[in-house]
């Protein structure tokens, strides 16, 4: 049996692939757990300073396996949010490391709401997003709700959601859903360099940027204005911080340490 979850660490970058390629990447317990165990291990290895997400084959993911909600062994779907979906979104978000999600093809239910959860989104141009969850009388989870309005407005997200219309990538990118498309034979090239230049740069202020994006989604502009005054006071004190104005005035390459 092949492992759901394929890991490896490249240069500061923790490679994490779905990997059920037959059934399109879709989302059952092992693979939920498996990435879940995955991102908890990026999270707390030092040696991690980026992330990139990405599917083997030719899906990203196609969402739930819906054979797991059928039959006589079928998981509820209490158990399948409580305990696959909403814990990977928080660890999606609550990780202050940048996460670079790679869309290689169809990203369809949960599966396209894990990959706009994640810092930086990006598509091959042949890949396609789908809030399919009216198809089968749903309502989007994994985020969805709360993620899809605040990226694209609340009219797009409501007519997406609504008739589940599939959305290409170029139009995904052209309507700020997603940060950028490539073509399919240089995507994973591209994908990748995004993920290998975060690694280097100084991801404690990248993982500090990312608390006052999450924050922001909840403070009004003065308890932002002042959390952004407490972070950049942490940002001001770290070795990053040092080694950038040092290399500014040098006038020579930066060398960050994400410390």
């Amino acid at each position: 049996m092949e492992e759901p979850i394929l890991y490896s660490l490249e240069n500061g970058v923790a490679r994490i692939m779905l990997n059920r390629p037959a059934v399109f990447n879709s989302l059952n317990r092992d693979l939920a757990l498996g990435l879940q165990r995955a991102l908890r291990e990026s999270r707390d290895n030092a040696a991690v300073r980026a992330i990139y997400l990405s599917g083997e084959g030719r899906a990203f993911s196609a969402g739930q396996d819906l054979n797991e909600v059928t039959g006589e062994n079928r998981i509820p779907m209490t158990t399948i949010l409580s305990e696959h979906y909403n814990p990977l979104i928080l660890l999606i978000r609550e990780i202050e490391k940048p996460i670079v999600c790679g869309v290689n093809g169809v990203a369809a239910g949960a599966g396209a709401n894990i990959a706009l959860a994640c810092d930086i989104t990006v598509a091959k141009e042949s890949a396609s997003f789908i809030q399919a969850f009216s198809k089968i009388g749903l309502i989007p989870d994994s985020g969805g709700t709360f993620f899809l309005p605040r990226i694209i407005g609340m009219q797009r997200a409501a007519a997406l959601m609504m008739l589940g219309e599939k959305v290409g990538a170029r139009d995904a990118e052209a309507m700020g859903m997603i940060y950028k498309v490539f073509p399919d034979e240089q995507f994973a090239v591209e994908s990748w360099k995004i993920a290998a230049h975060l690694a280097q740069m100084p991801t404690l202020g990248l993982g500090l940027t990312k608390r006052a994006l999450n924050l922001s989604m909840k403070n009004n502009l003065m308890e932002q204005l002042a959390m952004e005054e407490q972070l950049q006071m942490q940002a001001g004190q770290s070795e990053d911080y040092r080694e950038g104005v040092a290399a500014f005035l040098e006038k020579r390459a930066p060398l960050f340490k994400g410390k």
